[in-house]
């Protein structure tokens, strides 16, 4: 069987899986699958979900970005944040949702707009992939 392994880093965490089948991340420029023996590099990753399929299960997690480093066996992943689908707080997504949309509709002059595009695009993920 053809595995290789996962190693999520954040700055406040780190989570290791074995025996992985596939791994398919959100790039700067479009989702990518990695299988074992995958070409080596280092891709830029945006906001997203992270696909991780092991011999027995698969599981989601929602990034806000970062890199991905390949090699022949491992994948290092370098991540802003991640959070697994059924640790999300659902309840706090939405409302981050609800303040965001409240904010576009009344701008207000000390309001950084690419800033709450991405606050609002990070939580529309994190709500998104909470139901897988």
């Amino acid at each position: 069987m053809k595995t290789f392994s996962v190693e999520i880093v954040t700055p406040i965490n780190s989570i290791s899986e074995q025996n992985v089948r596939y791994v398919r991340c959100p790039g700067l420029d479009g989702s990518f699958g990695v299988l074992k023996n995958h070409r080596e590099g280092i891709i830029a990753l945006g906001v997203g979900e992270v696909k991780i399929e092991n011999e027995n299960s698969v599981e989601w997690y929602a990034t806000s970005g970062g890199f991905a480093e390949i090699t022949s066996d491992k994948i290092e992943l370098l991540l802003e944040s991640i959070e697994k689908s059924n640790e999300i707080d659902i309840k706090r997504a939405t409302k981050s949702i609800e303040r965001a949309k409240k904010r576009m509709i009344e701008p207000q002059d000390k309001i950084d707009s690419v800033r709450l595009e991405a606050s609002l695009a990070r939580a529309i993920n994190r709500l998104k992939v909470s139901k897988k």
